[in-house]
């Protein structure tokens, strides 16, 4: 993110009339400003090399390449939102598998909600429109990060490898808690709360911060801090 706090978004989505769309949503929020658009994956590979981008809003569905093609290549770069129709859950799987930090589903927010949803991921949160989650949870898909149950287990403190503190830890990233405002809750440094967080997703067998969230919210429930 620029030193002003400005978000810096790229929208790629080939319907020039969600694109714009979008940028009306977009243009009205302060500190979020639409820097580019992009009509393909490749054109988007493109953009996001030569523009400052702090979010790309990625389409799933596109002529050519797909957008799951590029989700990998994408959040080396910046912090990529799915932002389509599809709420398939091998869909949505894919997507956070290959690096994306949040999956929202055309129709299920206003101006505000992705604006919020924006500022979280790029925060180090996650964000998952209620489509999206239910996809996840009922859709007949699971996980192949997910560990196996452990017999008895209540909890996901109940998970092999994860102490009491790495419990508190990923309680705070489930609320969508940057490393910085972890560290500065825990009263650690944040070279510390990345180390913790590594090893979570080791036990926990993912491998993106979006991945971890859901299934941590899917064990734990409720409970945490908000």
């Amino acid at each position: 993110m620029s030193r002003t706090n400005e978000i810096g978004v790229v929208i790629v989505d080939d319907s020039p009339i969600v694109r714009a769309g979008l940028r009306a949503l977009l243009d009205v929020e302060e500190h979020l400003s639409v820097v580019a658009e992009a009509g393909s994956a490749d054109e988007a590979l493109c953009t996001v090399a030569t523009h400052r981008a702090d979010c790309v809003l990625l389409d799933v569905r596109m002529p050519g390449r797909d957008g799951l093609s590029v989700v990998a290549e994408l959040s080396s770069r910046a912090t990529v939102i799915m932002l389509t129709f599809s709420d398939e859950p091998a869909t949505i799987q894919g997507a956070l598998r290959e690096g994306a930090s949040g999956y929202l589903v055309h129709g299920t927010f206003d101006a505000d909600t992705l604006a919020s949803m924006i500022r979280q991921c790029v925060g180090g949160g996650g964000a998952f429109s209620g489509p999206a989650l239910s996809a996840l949870r009922g859709g007949g898909v699971a996980s192949p990060a997910q560990p196996p149950v452990v017999e008895g287990a209540t909890s996901p403190a109940d998970v092999p490898g994860l102490s009491a503190r790495q419990v508190e830890v990923m309680d705070l990233v489930a609320a969508g808690r940057s490393n910085g405002q972890i560290a500065g809750e825990l009263f650690v440094a944040e070279k510390t709360v990345k180390n913790h967080i590594n090893a979570i997703f080791a036990a926990l067998g993912t491998s993106t911060r979006a991945e971890a969230i859901v299934l941590w919210r899917d064990r734990r429930g409720p409970r945490g801090p908000r």
